[in-house]
């Protein structure tokens, strides 16, 4: 294949990108797949996330098989397969990251539009058929949303894989609480670690390879910790100050009505905190006619690399960018691999709308009388039980199943709520349990141990958008603070984001209900970031969390006039 480096692409401004282009040497043109962002096109996966590839490669020995993976960078596709393929793969650096020169602000506006002048550049090289698709995970997978909404002309078709979509409701305040954590570990150690300028950085070993003397891959210019500092936007000071969704998150989202390109959207079933949600509701707003929603399990970037998603997103590609009548527009447009406890054996399942029709939407009541359970009856019986806000919160469970039964699909919590302060956060996770006790759990996108499902609400951001929400998806304006008077009962609806599991006859579901993140007691266990049931999505910021407001005691009621319950979607076996 012919590979070119550090490409100049100009932007509106006069301001350069780097780019790196792979391609099939023929006189042929061929379409492109485009992937950019701020991880570096010139690092190296088995070097810069070591542990993750050397773990992955452990789990999957065979993975892409068919390639050296000795031009493989993190969270994009494979050129040595996508080449042969007859694709031109397109790597580049977004303002300020890598070999780009610029102001480093991950999703703003000013990088949307350089993505789409990108994609316009690769619409219009003398080897391109005018067609570009864009693919990759995580970062590469929010910005197509961004991007897709500009409608640039050479977009044809896309695939985010795992991302995120709404700025403030998928990532930076999940109801309205500020999720932390995770920003204060990725921030600097995948993004500021990879800033243009930055001394430090990897070393570009094949622009070294090519040029015969090293080249950083945050390189040519090294700028100073200071120049550096004054250099990127502070997201995170961001996220603390903006409690409300504003404007500057607004343009951080897409806006749905322009999302009109045919898209795959692939979601994991256990990626909470980051990267479901927004797959699920691209696929129920966007305007796409043309639109297909994919679910699997495992980690983050596992499902992406098997031969299970290499073909998916080849079929996928071949029918838009290449026109090959391969039948995928006569696809079901929902891909459900569905899952089983203590099982890796997972079964596809394709189906024609989200949440599926047949749904039997359930509800678990919560009876808080002797401690707590889950009836599937509604004892008229009032009751209350409480907790302090800084501890694990209450557990409670249904009695046994008394058949197998299937949770597909999106949940919501209803709780009648009080507080001891003037404000109180709620943290739900969906349990369930095997007979003897032993509690079902999956690979997360991080946390090897993730539950069934989470959700989140604080209290004080309970108004619900009446035209947005949906009786199995309520939307929360997150416009107002609605303060609570201490020991009144509150009305609360939480969503839970979506998820999918068959449990056996004698199984019993459970829930969590708590002040603060879910954990188990022990150590913490994971092979990239230390977890304990949560991954790295915590909540844990005393700026957003102040103790004399979030440290009291919570009360949750049930029976008359306050019946609390969880909302499944249980689908019918027949």
């Amino acid at each position: 294949m012919i590979i070119e480096r550090d490409l100049e692409i100009p932007m509106s401004d006069g301001l350069i990108l780097k780019a790196d282009v792979y391609r099939p040497e023929t006189s042929d043109k061929v379409p492109v797949i485009l992937a950019g962002g701020p991880y570096g096109k010139g690092v190296k996966y088995q070097e810069h996330y070591k542990r993750l590839w050397d773990s992955l490669v452990e789990m999957h020995p065979d993975v892409l098989k068919n390639s050296t993976q000795k031009y493989l960078t993190w969270e994009t596709v494979d050129p040595e397969i996508w080449v042969p393929w007859g694709y031109a793969c397109v790597r580049f650096d977004s303002r300020g990251a890598g070999r780009s020169q610029g102001f480093l602000d991950i999703f703003s506006p000013r990088e949307t539009e350089d993505f789409a002048t990108v994609i316009e550049w690769c619409g219009t090289q003398e080897w391109s058929n005018g067609a570009v698709g864009l693919n990759g995970i995580s970062y590469y997978a929010i910005n197509q949303w961004q991007v897709a909404a500009l409608k640039p002309k050479h977009l044809k078709a896309m695939i985010p894989w795992e991302g995120a979509a709404d700025h403030y409701r998928d990532w930076a305040r999940h109801g309205g609480i500020l999720s932390n954590h995770f920003m204060e570990f990725w921030f600097p150690s995948q993004v500021l670690a990879i800033q243009h300028g930055n001394p430090n950085g990897p070393t570009d070993h094949w622009l070294t390879e090519d040029k015969g003397e090293q080249h950083l891959s945050t390189g040519p210019s090294i700028l100073s910790e200071r120049e550096r500092k004054e250099n990127h936007a502070h997201t995170l000071d961001n996220f603390r100050a903006r409690e409300l969704d504003d404007e500057w998150y607004q343009q951080r989202s897409p806006n749905w009505d322009n999302v009109e390109v045919p898209f795959l959207s692939a979601a994991s079933w256990a990626g909470f905190g980051l990267h479901p949600r927004g797959n699920f509701e691209a696929f129920i707003q966007a305007k796409s006619a043309d639109k297909w929603l994919e679910v699997h399990p495992g980690r983050h970037e596992e499902w992406f690399y098997l031969e299970y998603g290499m073909q998916l997103q080849k079929r996928f590609f071949d029918f838009y960018l290449k026109d090959e009548k391969n039948g995928w527009d006569k696809e079901p447009k929902v891909w459900l691999n569905l899952r089983r406890p203590f099982s890796n054996d997972f079964t596809l399942r394709k189906e024609n709308e989200w949440p599926l029709e047949r749904t039997k939407w359930t509800k678990l009541f919560i009876d808080a009388s002797q401690n707590g359970s889950l009836s599937w009856k509604e004892n008229p019986k009032s009751a209350e039980i409480n907790f302090s806000s800084n501890s694990r919160g209450i557990s409670i469970l249904s009695d046994p199943l008394k058949s197998e039964t299937e949770i597909t699909g999106p949940i919501v919590a209803k709780l009648f709520v009080s507080s001891s302060t003037e404000d109180c956060d709620i943290f739900i996770t969906l349990q369930a349990f095997s007979e003897t006790g032993k509690e079902v759990y999956f690979q997360g996108t991080v946390d090897p141990r993730t539950p069934l499902a989470q959700g989140w609400l604080r209290a004080s951001h309970r108004k619900l958008d009446k035209n947005k929400s949906l009786f199995w998806r309520p939307y929360h304006s997150h416009d107002e603070k609605q303060m609570l008077l201490p020991n009144e009962i509150y009305e609360l609806d939480i969503e839970i984001w979506p998820q999918s599991i068959i449990l056996p006859k004698g199984y019993k579901i459970g829930i969590n209900i708590s002040g603060q993140d879910f954990d188990r007691p022990g150590e913490s266990i994971g092979d990239y970031m230390p977890c304990r049931g949560s991954g790295p999505f915590l909540h844990n910021d005393p700026f957003d969390r102040p103790k004399e407001i979030f440290s009291g005691e919570t009360s949750i009621y049930s029976g008359e006039n306050h019946n609390s319950y969880i909302l499944l979607p249980i689908i019918p076996s027949d």
